[in-house]
């Protein structure tokens, strides 16, 4: 027998072994009723952190983000909340809004939530954005506020770049990639 076909052959024979063991494996699977306790998610993004600021200040965010995988074509189905602050000199505020949008890439994922309750008016009612990027040592975070006119309008799952740096040891973001699904035809 040549090379080539000794190859083939010792691989079919592995993938015939690994298919009767997958088979076997299967029995001991659980129930199905137990495996559909197990929700599925197109995308998420949860986590808490601080944000770096060699002033003191304190800014945390708060992500408790998800597409279920129903929705997986529609970003804008996202449920869950988000929050942030940003206290100084026992002086700053809050806000907390409801997701409108989700949509994650590898460790990168962008929110956008309106604003439901706050003790700032600029936020009151508003839609904000945020971006976070996961890199597993030291995150990093962006929102749509920056810039001269942060009174724009902001669309949904649009926000900055993640331009900030969260204060080490705080970041535990949690970023679930979004598979979309594409057309075949």
């Amino acid at each position: 027998m040549n090379r080539r076909t000794k190859t083939v052959a010792v691989a079919a024979a592995v993938l015939l072994t690994l298919g009767a063991g997958g088979i076997a494996a299967a029995d001991d699977a659980p129930a199905p009723a137990a495996a559909s306790a197990t929700v599925k998610e197109a995308a998420a993004l949860t986590g808490t952190a601080k944000l770096y600021r060699p002033a003191g200040d304190d800014i945390t965010f708060s992500f408790d983000a998800h597409l279920a995988a129903k929705d997986n074509q529609d970003p804008q189905a996202a449920t869950g909340t988000f929050r942030f602050s940003h206290y100084k000199d026992g002086k700053g505020g809050y806000a907390v809004a409801k997701v409108d949008c989700l949509t994650t890439g590898g460790k990168v994922a962008v929110v956008t939530g309106v604003v439901t309750e706050t003790d700032v008016d600029a936020f009151r009612n508003k839609r904000v954005g945020i971006s976070v990027h996961d890199n597993g040592k030291r995150d990093r975070l962006g929102y749509s506020w920056v810039g001269r006119d942060t009174n724009l309008e902001v669309p949904p799952c649009l926000s900055s770049a993640p331009f900030e740096t969260v204060k080490r040891g705080t970041g535990d973001f949690k970023v679930l990639p979004w598979q979309l699904e594409y057309p075949t035809e």
